[in-house]
């Protein structure tokens, strides 16, 4: 995935009435969906499944617990020489307060057909959100910017690397007490194809020239 140079960001003037309004937006409803799939508690996506095993171990909120992992996450770009952009930062504070807001405010569902349901709209709602922020071009976010970083450091493939991280991220969370369930195996489908659905029309472009994004899968 690309991010731009300190150069681009500095040229957002060109489209400001909708590239930072974006990526706010998505990022906010980013969060906001990662809370309805902790609300439906039917499964979570890898990433989640080890920031719920650690707020259950630490006290922390779960908003904490993804800005700590993704500093940390961020850290890892130092050796692997990927540059932030204003979006990488948007994506750890943002993500954190909508979640820790959204927890604050959303009750838990009763019963199983609303459980699924909320679950179902936060997966779709996740790939909005994701095509919106990336579709900003204004960075990407630390974990998605870790795996492109190590591919293009050791010539491994994305998907490799990708589906290695989350394994043994998964696995750690479960290991911590996250929840593992239908909604890990139906995010783990789906987020793919619905974020290539929405990137289309979400992605911004400079002129006609054609834009190249790799969508979490």
């Amino acid at each position: 995935m690309a991010t731009l140079t300190a150069l681009d960001q500095v040229s957002v003037r060109v489209a400001p009435a909708r590239r930072v309004p974006q990526l706010v937006a998505g990022l906010w409803l980013y969060g906001a969906s990662m809370a309805m799939q902790i609300r439906a508690t039917l499964g979570l996506n890898p990433w989640d499944v080890l920031h719920e095993g650690l707020e259950k171990h630490t006290g922390l909120s779960f908003g904490v617990i993804t800005a700590i992992t993704g500093v940390l996450v961020l850290l890892t770009w130092i050796p692997l020489k990927q540059k932030p952009g204003i979006g990488t930062v948007g994506n750890v504070v943002l993500i954190a307060v909508s979640v820790d807001v959204t927890l604050a405010l959303l009750p838990a569902p009763e019963g199983l057909l609303a459980r699924i349901t909320l679950m179902t709209l936060g997966i779709v709602l996740n790939a909005v959100a994701f095509a919106a922020y990336v579709g900003s071009r204004l960075g990407t976010g630390p974990r998605d910017g870790m795996v492109t970083g190590f591919c293009r450091r050791t010539g491994v493939s994305l998907r490799l690397t990708r589906t290695a991280v989350e394994v043994v991220v998964l696995g750690t969370g479960w290991l911590l007490g996250g929840t593992i369930g239908i909604g890990t195996v139906l995010y783990a489908l789906g987020i793919g194809p619905l974020s290539q659905l929405f990137l289309p029309a979400l992605t911004w472009r400079e002129r006609s020239r054609p834009v190249c994004e790799s969508p979490r899968t």
